[in-house]
């Protein structure tokens, strides 16, 4: 999207703007090198589940129904921009950890990991926010424990509204804490060190998912949250809370759609468990 900076800046110093703290209570023993929803752990915001709609059938994700990450009220017919990000944690132990901050857009609760049969999925709701799927990401979030190792595939739409895309076969993990990004591995594992499923060659956004297969049964629950990733930083060290100013890096500047529901995913080092993560967003408005 093209910006006018100067006209952003102007908005801001004439307080067209909104800052947000955030804190997240981690309680789950998460897994070193092992990507992390924070969405479900406690503090500011409220923790929201991935499994408190109906089984297979897309649930859309919004602030006013969901809260999330405050962003201001609604500025239509003017645009809102993600400014700055700024993270800490008091704690070494996971550092250091990267995280990214995304638009949540839709789930698809309660994947079973237990039958071989495809999951068809019931989308009788659409993506709320960039409903042309362009840069939206699927990100399969542990719901219950499994044994792990097994694999399965994504049927789905992609950003150009061609349905029947498979994603590669994708590994999970072993890892047992609700919260768990499913897919992603350590450095020794076969599945990718990646938050997101990888989509068929060629292609750079969902629309939405038609259905999951499982390779090889194991037991277990997971979901599938559509959203559109933010922004990006990295906590280094517990001397400094950590800055990413996104003016300066105007290709990152995205814009915050009215009710979009932002939350925090993580890659930690270490265990998260008893560690707050915090932080401030800003957003601008012109």
């Amino acid at each position: 999207m093209t910006l006018n900076i100067r006209d952003l800046v102007d908005a801001e110093l004439a307080g067209q703007c909104r800052d947000t703290h955030f804190v997240k209570n981690v309680t789950q023993v998460t897994t070193a090198g092992l990507w992390f929803d924070l969405t479900g752990s406690s503090g500011n915001p409220k923790a929201k589940q991935w499994f408190d709609a109906a089984p297979l059938t897309a649930a859309a994700i919004s602030y006013s129904n969901d809260a999330g990450i405050f962003h201001g009220g609604e500025v239509s017919p003017q645009n809102k921009y993600f400014r700055f990000l700024r993270a800490a944690c008091a704690s070494a132990t996971p550092l250091p950890m990267p995280v990214i901050l995304c638009d949540y857009l839709l789930y698809y609760p309660t994947i079973e990991d237990g039958t071989t049969d495809p999951q068809v999925m019931t989308n009788t709701v659409t993506l709320p926010r960039y409903t042309d799927g362009k840069g939206v990401m699927m990100m399969p979030v542990t719901i219950s424990s499994r044994t792990g190792v097994q694999q399965f595939t994504v049927t789905y739409t992609n950003s150009d509204g061609v349905a029947g895309r498979v994603t590669p076969a994708v590994t999970q993990n072993t890892a047992a804490a609700p919260g768990t990004i499913t897919t992603c591995g350590t450095a020794s594992s076969v599945s990718p060190q990646s938050p997101f499923i990888p989509l068929q060659d060629g292609d750079s956004g969902v629309r939405s998912i038609q259905s999951v297969t499982m390779l090889g049964a194991d037991t277990g629950f997971f979901a599938i949250v559509l959203v559109k990733p933010i922004a990006y930083t990295v906590i280094r060290g517990i001397d400094a809370p950590y800055d990413k100013d996104m003016l300066l890096f105007a290709n990152e500047l995205e814009r915050v759609y009215d009710d979009a529901y932002l939350s925090l995913l993580a890659l930690p080092n270490g265990s998260l468990s008893g560690v707050a993560v915090r932080g401030t967003t800003k957003v601008v408005w012109n």
